[in-house]
This record gives C-alpha cells, sequence and structure tokens, in this order.
C-alpha cells in the first residue's frame, strides 16, 4: 500500500517539477521587455530626461493652464472646432509648433497653445483616452498637434531641406492638403502621472524609418528597436484605432479620423 502510495506521490512530484521547468523556460523566453508597459521605467526616465534637457518647457507645457483666447483660437472656434480639453477630460497638451522645439526651428502657431479639432473627431480623442484608462489608468493621451491651418503647412513644407519628392513622406503638400488643416488629424503620444513621455524609440517628428510603424519589423530584428517600445507603440495604436482612428506607414504619432476626401466633403479647410 505505501508502496502505491509513494509511485502516486511521486508521479504528481515530477508533474509538479515538470511544470515549473515550463514556466521558467517560457519565462526565460518571454523576457520582460516583452511584458505589457508599466509606468516610470529606467529606459523611460533615461529618454525623457533627454527630451526634456533640450526642450526644458515640455514638462510644463504639458499642464500648462489655458491661456487667454487668441485671435488664431477664435477664428478655429468660428469655423466649428473645439477645443479638445473641454472634450476630453484629463487629456494633456502640449503643441510642439508651438515652441521652437521642432524641426523648422520656428515658433510657427506664436500664441496658440490650446488643440483644437473638429468636433466629431474630439469625441473619437475622448474614446480613445477612456480606452486606455480601461487598460492603464495611470497613463494620459498627450496631444503634439490637432487642427494645422494651410498656410503653416506651406511653412513646413518649404522648410524641409529635401527633394519634393521626398518631402510628401513628412508632411502633406500643401497643394494638396492635409488632414491636419480640417483639424481631422491629430498627432498624439503617452505620459505617465509624473508627466515623463514613454518611450516609443524615437521623438515626435523623427526623419526617418525608425519612425516608421510599417518598418518596424525590420527595426526590432536589427535591433534598433526594442520590444518594450514595440508594446509601447502597439498600445497607443490600440486605444487610438479603437477609437475609430488610421494610422499612416510613415509615423507612429499620426492618427487619421477620415479620409482626406471625406474631410473635403464634411469640413471646411482652414487656411
Amino acid at each position: 500500500m505505501f508502496g502505491r502510495l509513494d509511485i502516486k506521490y511521486g508521479t504528481w512530484l515530477l508533474i509538479g517539477l515538470a511544470l515549473e521547468i515550463i514556466l521558467i523556460v517560457s519565462f526565460l523566453y518571454e523576457p520582460m521587455t516583452k511584458l505589457t508597459p508599466i509606468p516610470l521605467s529606467i529606459r523611460e526616465r533615461q529618454l525623457t530626461r533627454q527630451y526634456i534637457e533640450q526642450q526644458p518647457v515640455a514638462q510644463q507645457a504639458v499642464y500648462a493652464p489655458p491661456q487667454a483666447v487668441s485671435q488664431l483660437e477664435k477664428r478655429l472656434m468660428d469655423s466649428g472646432l473645439v477645443n479638445v480639453r473641454d472634450v476630453v477630460p484629463g487629456i494633456k497638451v502640449m503643441l510642439k509648433y508651438s515652441t521652437k522645439d521642432n524641426f523648422t526651428g520656428m515658433d510657427l502657431y506664436g500664441d496658440l497653445n490650446e488643440c483644437y479639432l473638429q468636433k466629431d473627431v474630439a469625441e473619437k480623442l475622448k474614446k480613445a483616452q477612456e480606452l486606455l484608462h480601461k487598460k492603464y489608468p495611470y497613463y494620459d493621451l498627450l496631444v503634439l498637434d490637432g487642427v494645422r491651418p494651410l498656410s503653416i503647412q506651406k511653412t513646413m513644407w518649404d522648410s524641409l531641406r529635401m527633394p519634393d519628392s521626398l518631402k510628401w513622406k513628412y508632411v502633406s503638400p500643401p497643394a494638396s492638403g492635409s488632414l491636419h488643416n480640417y483639424g481631422a488629424a491629430v498627432d498624439v503620444t503617452l505620459v505617465n502621472p509624473e508627466g515623463w513621455m514613454v518611450d516609443m524609440g524615437t521623438p515626435y517628428d523623427f526623419f526617418g524609418e525608425l519612425g516608421y510603424p510599417s518598418a518596424e519589423p525590420e527595426m526590432l530584428k536589427q535591433g534598433k528597436l526594442t520590444h518594450r517600445q514595440m508594446e509601447n507603440r502597439r498600445l497607443l495604436r490600440e486605444v487610438m484605432t479603437g477609437a475609430g482612428f488610421t494610422i499612416i506607414d510613415t509615423e507612429w504619432w499620426h492618427f487619421n479620423s477620415c479620409s482626406l476626401s471625406e474631410a473635403k466633403a464634411k469640413y471646411r479647410l482652414i487656411r
């Protein structure tokens, strides 16, 4: 009898040990960098501290209180656009083109510090924020750009020092216009409770394949993107596409609310 119990006990012991080995091997095969994002990682702190040092007003700008309504804002409101802070609770705004810390090196928006979008686009952004909070309550969306007047689009286009045949990858030609010019596109990233931008592998408006969603598998294979950075990008895409936005191939931060032809039919061009 005791011999049978010993055999039975030994069998269960072997099964338990086998399960432990499987779990250990699985953990080693799926390293921590492949797990879902958590706030305040060392890498996040290092990378975003570098951004903050390069742009010392960045952290304050995220939480800057609304200023007096500018002439441009009045024009945007007259065109039917809305301030996203009035629609999306808790959203953070830091318009990069209201600073000199952008690829043009110029403050293009002047005293415009608030993001404006079409009302239905802002509602989609609200849904994206809600989806984000359901999964990771400690993160918020950070808006980097919203509506962009066509005159600013032309300035951006002209500032690029590269052949016109390459410019379209980074700035839509003014002749055809951009969804930004209709308040139907938005540039966003993620921030944690302390205002640190989540590590996406590149800064905003990075020119090159490292910023391309379409190139991510190859960049990961070459070791230029980490699994963690990929997961952060996937999280951003998940909540934005879940709210009805679509992505483009060349900018991880850019999301469209509709097609350009739909925008031309539905909205007024902001000149």
